[in-house]
């Protein structure tokens, strides 16, 4: 199944099991190019949230106008934080954005359990290496995109310029082959294989 692609001004389709890479400063505006992905062609989405908790990503999808009817959450900083949470069918926790084998778990969960067109943003495999590492962040990067894959969704995967050296850089590159690009002054560049 096919998916519309509609990101600053790039109007296109990807095919399901597709994963983007979302390159960006480390101040960027990325909430505008996760949610433009989220809220087209989708029938459920899932946010993997390590770097907010799921009352601002709620906030951030209100602010976008995204339909929240069609989100699930997963927050990653709320227990290791000792911030109170609220569980929900659509809200989900694990203990902290080191849990890689619980992030893995939880958007197979998603996958499974939804119907149709489903989109996973993870935001962001930068903070999940730092609070785990980059080889198992990069592993957990993997997993995810064989599920999408297996389930013919799409993803897309925010990683900062500015934190990681080039070798890392171009590892997720070459990981996932089709990469938006965002620069300082927030124009992306989109360059799919």
């Amino acid at each position: 199944m096919d998916y519309t692609l509609a990101i600053d001004g790039v109007d296109t389709t990807i095919p399901g099991g597709t994963g983007l890479l979302l390159l960006h400063p480390s101040i960027g505006e990325t909430d505008r190019i996760d949610t433009d992905f989220l809220k087209t062609d989708t029938d459920n989405f899932l946010v993997v949230s390590t770097r907010t908790t799921a009352r601002e990503v709620e906030q951030k999808l209100e602010h976008y106008d995204v339909d929240e009817s069609r989100a699930d959450i997963l927050d990653t900083i709320s227990v290791e934080r000792g911030y109170s949470r609220r569980s929900s069918d659509h809200l989900h926790y694990v203990a902290a954005p080191d849990d890689l084998d619980g992030i893995v778990a939880q958007v197979e969960s998603f996958l499974a359990g939804h119907e149709g067109k489903r989109r996973v943003s993870v935001d962001s495999l930068t903070e999940m290496a730092y609070y785990a590492d980059v080889d198992g962040t990069y592993d957990a990067a993997e997993a995810i995109l064989a599920l999408l894959d297996g389930h013919d969704a799409v993803g897309l995967f925010h990683l900062s310029k500015e934190v990681h050296d080039d070798e890392t850089i171009q590892r997720f590159r070459d990981l996932f082959g089709n990469v938006i690009d965002l620069d300082e002054d927030g124009e992306a560049t989109v360059d799919l294989v």
